[in-house]
């Protein structure tokens, strides 16, 4: 068997995540231990208990994935559960997670980047008039032409049939109209901060190539697939490149999916919460094997299968 890791993005999040993981093992509860003490301020405390709309915030939902993602992978690593796995891919943020899982920086150094991303793509919300919206049932030709036509742009390429656009916000609700208009099967705004993935978070992307300047990475030990691109990335400066580029640029996970199916992956693994990256690799492709991996109960069940 050939596994396939993938880490969940923005919007995976729910209030409870991590509580079961961090009550029940030493090793979740070191890492949240960690991350509570780093950041100097109680993330397990807004990922277990909320408020939502606080655990919802670019700057606290980012790190909370990163270390919910890490401690399940970390718990799988301990029971033996990963000697396949070749590749390791996230959507968006969740590609932070996969190079930590692959060795490219270790826990402390993957939360500070996630800190700092998360933060300045919440400045840079703060500042714009940001929203997003998705477009269902349409192929990402059509996509690209009408963000063409509305001045707005592809965010997040997530499966076939389902594709994100970005921008400002009274472009992105003509846009939807104008989708409507258009007959497109389903056009709907999404409740988030900000225009993610698009040139409002340009704001963003110096501080962030600074802060990344000092960051030591290593060479993957996991075949890792850039979302910037849909292609393999080894190289240590062409992931720091690629961390950098996917605050403006989009997010191709539909084609990170295909290509690791390709290149031999025949079992996906979903470190994440909620199932979203279960349901769009059978969108992507109903014939690769997939599960999910949440709480310490799917953990468990997955050792004894072992």
């Amino acid at each position: 068997m050939n596994t396939a890791l993938m880490f969940s993005g923005q919007g995976a999040h729910k209030v409870g995540m991590g509580k079961d993981l961090f009550e029940g093992s030493s090793v979740a509860r070191e890492l949240y231990e960690r991350a509570d003490a780093l950041l100097g301020w109680s993330l397990s405390e807004y990922s277990f208990e909320g408020p939502e709309e606080t655990l919802t915030e670019t700057r606290v939902c980012q790190p909370a994935l990163f270390t919910h993602g890490y401690a399940v992978f970390k718990l799988m690593e301990e029971k033996g559960a990963l000697a396949e796995a070749k590749v390791a891919m996230g959507l968006s943020l969740g590609e932070v997670t996969a190079l930590a899982a692959a060795g490219v920086y270790d826990f402390e150094t993957g939360l500070k980047i996630v800190a700092e991303r998360g933060r300045l793509m919440q400045e840079a919300c703060e500042v714009s008039d940001g929203s997003m919206a998705a477009i269902i049932g349409v192929d990402r030709e059509t996509v690209a032409a009408f963000c063409e036509e509305q001045d707005v742009e592809m965010a997040n390429l997530n499966c076939p049939g389902q594709i994100v656009i970005s921008g400002e916000s009274a472009k992105i609700a003509a846009a939807v109209e104008a989708g409507k208009e258009k007959g497109f099967r389903r056009v709907m705004p999404l409740n988030v901060a900000g225009a993610y993935h698009s040139r409002l978070m340009r704001p963003a992307y110096e501080p962030f190539k600074a802060f990344l300047a000092d960051i030591e990475l290593s060479a993957p030990r996991y075949t890792v697939y850039s979302t910037t691109t849909g292609a393999e990335m080894s190289d240590p400066e062409a992931i720091r490149g690629a961390l950098l580029a996917a605050l403006v640029s989009p997010v191709y996970w539909e084609d990170c999916m295909v290509a690791a199916a390709a290149a031999g992956a025949d079992m996906f693994y979903e470190l994440g919460v909620n199932g979203i990256l279960k349901g769009q690799l059978k969108r992507t492709n109903k014939d690769l094997a997939s599960m999910s991996f949440e709480t310490l109960e799917d953990i468990s069940q997955l050792a004894v299968e072992c």
